[in-house]
């Protein structure tokens, strides 16, 4: 009896433990939607803050990086790691045999710290983690995977903290500034702020993939030339202020759809305020959601897109920027100001930087690359992004067709010339080709 006895036990702690292993094994965010939803909290946060576009996509892509990791790490037989495919990141701490950790917890944690960590205050998203942290006890995930998520989302943190400190951010903080020279066609602050010229040395940023800022350096820009009315540069002037002077409805959309000026400066007779928005690289984050939960990808596949149109973005505003300041053309704005309409203003407020070449049409192009590797080409969707700032959806055929409406959002907001827009549209989509096709991510 006693022997009996015995071995029913054994079977109930068997049982029990198979059972207490099944539970170790699970995840308990299998919901694609908690990563997208992460995402927007960092959105949220940067927008606050009023990080500018070129810095916010460096927030975006290391935090989205250390999240895919995470994924990585766990499924190493569907996703490769980008360790050594990225320059400077030579190796990703694996995860020790045998422990049992929740990699899709470990990946919104080690997200939310480098976020945090990489230019953004201390604690600022600290209640969010608690969220999360609450979220996976109550799910009954045990102490034991807890902590092992926990531990394994700071080794991966560090490790590409550690990495960031070397792509020369730091460096460029305290570079010199830009120095304003106002002759004929170069750049000059434009109103109502009159900003210093942004991130003037953002091309001396190491790419995560690119060989150099220069690797695709389009064309110089139209020659100026104010002097002869029927040269081409002439013929572009009248052709931005001629369109703003007539918008339509639908073209007043599509240029408030694609703003994305995280931060317009509202001067109200002696009274002055700003608007926050998010910044492109927010705009194209929420694409992504929105794509990922059309397409209903699982969670997994969901960081691999973010974390490659980040890395698209991050790659392509360093090959724009090389180009604005080498060749710092001056805005539609201050031409016909000077040589038209002194009261003359663009659609959408223009911003701090040189004309040439489009930073918005780049790393649009550049996004719908990503989009369309991870998730085919026509691929219908509509776009709510807008929605919180008051501005009807827009819906596209296809990822690439929205990038090609936005070549055409900034020559209606009458901060770019045309030719500008379309041929930032293709050298974004030049970076963009190139990273698809270098990178190996999925298996």
């Amino acid at each position: 009896m006693k022997k009996i006895i015995a071995l029913a036990l054994l079977a109930v702690c068997v049982y029990a433990c198979n059972r207490q292993d099944k539970k170790d094994q699970k995840t308990y965010f299998t919901d694609a939607f908690s990563y997208s939803k992460t995402v927007k909290q960092l959105n949220e946060v940067v927008k606050f803050v009023g990080f500018s576009p070129i810095v916010s996509s460096r927030n975006y892509t290391y935090a989205n990086i250390a999240a895919y990791e995470c994924i990585a790490a766990g499924y190493p037989n569907e996703y490769y790691s980008l360790a050594g495919q990225l320059h400077g990141l030579t190796m990703v701490p694996k995860p020790e045999a045998g422990k049992k950790i929740d990699f899709e917890f470990a990946s919104l944690l080690a997200f939310c710290r480098v976020g945090e960590a990489v230019t953004f205050p201390e604690g600022s998203m600290k209640e969010y983690v608690d969220s999360i942290k609450t979220f996976a006890k109550a799910q009954g995930m045990t102490d034991v995977m807890f902590s092992n998520s926990e531990a394994f989302a700071d080794t991966i943190s560090k490790a590409i903290l550690a990495w960031s400190k070397n792509d020369n951010y730091a460096q460029t903080r305290s570079s010199s500034r830009y120095t304003v020279i106002d002759t004929p066609g170069r750049w000059v602050p434009t109103p109502p702020a009159y900003t210093s010229a942004l991130e003037p040395h953002w091309n001396e940023i190491r790419p995560m993939v690119m060989d150099s800022a220069s690797q695709f350096a389009p064309p110089p820009p139209m020659q100026y030339n104010m002097k002869d009315k029927n040269s081409p540069y002439y013929k572009q002037v009248m052709a931005v202020k001629n369109a703003i002077d007539s918008l339509n409805d639908e073209q007043k959309h599509i240029a408030d759809f694609w703003d994305d000026l995280n931060g317009k400066l509202n001067v109200v007779g002696h009274v002055m305020f700003v608007t926050k928005k998010f910044s492109p690289p927010g705009h194209w984050m929420n694409i992504v959601g929105i794509a990922a939960q059309k397409a209903k990808a699982d969670f997994k596949k969901t960081v691999a897109a973010y974390t490659l149109t980040s890395i698209c973005m991050f790659d392509s505003f360093i090959e724009c920027w090389d180009e604005k300041y080498r060749s710092n053309t001056i805005r539609p704005e201050t031409v016909i100001n000077k040589y038209i309409d002194q009261e003359w203003r663009p659609y959408l407020q223009t911003p701090p930087f040189p004309e040439y070449t489009c930073g918005h049409s780049t790393v649009s192009s550049a996004s719908a690359e990503a989009l369309t590797k991870m998730f085919g080409d026509n691929f219908n969707y509509t776009d709510t992004s807008e929605l919180e700032f008051g501005i009807a959806n827009r819906s596209f055929k296809s990822f690439r067709a929205a990038a090609e409406e936005n070549n055409l959002a900034r020559f209606y907001g009458g901060i770019h010339f045309h030719p500008s827009c379309i041929i930032s549209t293709e050298y974004g989509k030049k970076v963009g080709d190139f990273i698809v096709n270098k990178l190996k991510m999925e298996k």
